[in-house]
């Protein structure tokens, strides 16, 4: 039982922080929203926050985003400066472990992350432990090139494909 709810609270703070990041991204990466707009031209870590603030108190990025308004695009691709999710949580060595075994609460996770429907996650646990060897093609792979390398697997496999995200 704590198994389980050690897994429903490592996704639960993996999309929180997915959450707080798109907003971040969107206050400060791409001019998106009222925050933007008040704090435009300044730099800093205040004025980021605030416009983050702004734009999560107020729902005005999400309402821009969907409605095509206060200065949001989402044509382009999202970015992230910094480390990978991935790396920063200790994530990588857990998702290697799980995937060897073709299962686990970290593999799990990761499918969730990566927007797997419940339905298709064993499939996903199948598919990735049957290609381990090219997802973690050396031992000290980057969580960008194991990305990268699940992605290609998901792409080639009928039922994941639709899952990875083509460039528009």
């Amino acid at each position: 039982m704590s198994k389980r709810l050690l897994g429903n609270g490592l996704v639960f703070g993996l999309l929180s922080m997915a959450s707080v990041g798109a907003f971040a991204d969107a206050a400060g990466g791409n001019g998106c929203g009222w925050g933007n707009m008040l704090f435009e031209g300044q730099r800093g870590m205040a004025p980021h926050f605030l416009a983050t603030t702004t734009n999560g108190t107020s729902g005005n990025a999400t309402f821009g985003m969907t409605s095509g308004t206060n200065g949001c695009d989402t044509s382009g691709a999202l970015g992230y400066n910094g480390r990978s999710m991935l790396a920063m949580n200790g994530m990588l060595d857990s998702i290697a472990e799980d995937m060897a075994m073709g299962q686990g609460e970290a593999l799990d996770a990761y499918a969730t992350l990566l927007g797997v429907e419940a339905q298709d996650r064993a499939h996903f646990a199948k598919v990735t432990h049957d290609n381990f060897g090219s997802i973690f093609s050396k031992a000290d792979a980057t969580s960008e090139q194991v990305l990268a390398a699940t992605l290609e697997v998901m792409s080639r496999d009928a039922q994941l494909a639709r899952y990875v995200k083509q460039p528009a």
